[in-house]
């Protein structure tokens, strides 16, 4: 959450507030992709992100999620803002809030972040 309101900082953005449901929802997430095997926007028990915030109750205007996997957050996060649409997602001015969920497993950290502007 800080490295991404860092890079919004520097870009002109306002900052994300922190969503307490979407931070426990990017964990879940995060979660499920390390015990369950995969690496996928599309998680076969939890669906999409907005599967899951419907589910948990949100409705939002925009949404959006970065899922990365690596060896450490900071790589991550570099590998994020290299690429066009995970750092279209970091720096959209039409994202509000937003809740990352990080996972240590089998060597490997996965993470989550989970962007959205409510209704």
């Amino acid at each position: 959450m800080d490295a991404a309101n860092a890079e919004r900082a520097a870009h002109g953005r306002a900052p994300l507030a922190t969503h307490s449901t979407l931070t426990s929802l990017a964990r879940t997430k995060a979660r499920d992709m390390a015990v369950n095997g995969y690496f996928d926007h599309v998680s076969p028990t939890l669906g999409t992100a907005r599967d899951q915030m419907l589910a948990a109750g949100l409705n939002p205007k925009y949404w959006g999620e970065n899922i990365g996997m690596g060896g450490s957050v900071q790589t991550i996060h570099r590998a994020f803002m290299e690429s066009p649409g995970h750092r279209a997602n970091i720096l959209s001015a039409g994202f509000t809030h937003m809740g990352a969920g990080v996972v240590r497993q089998g060597g490997r950290i996965w993470v989550a972040e989970m962007f959205m502007q409510p209704r």
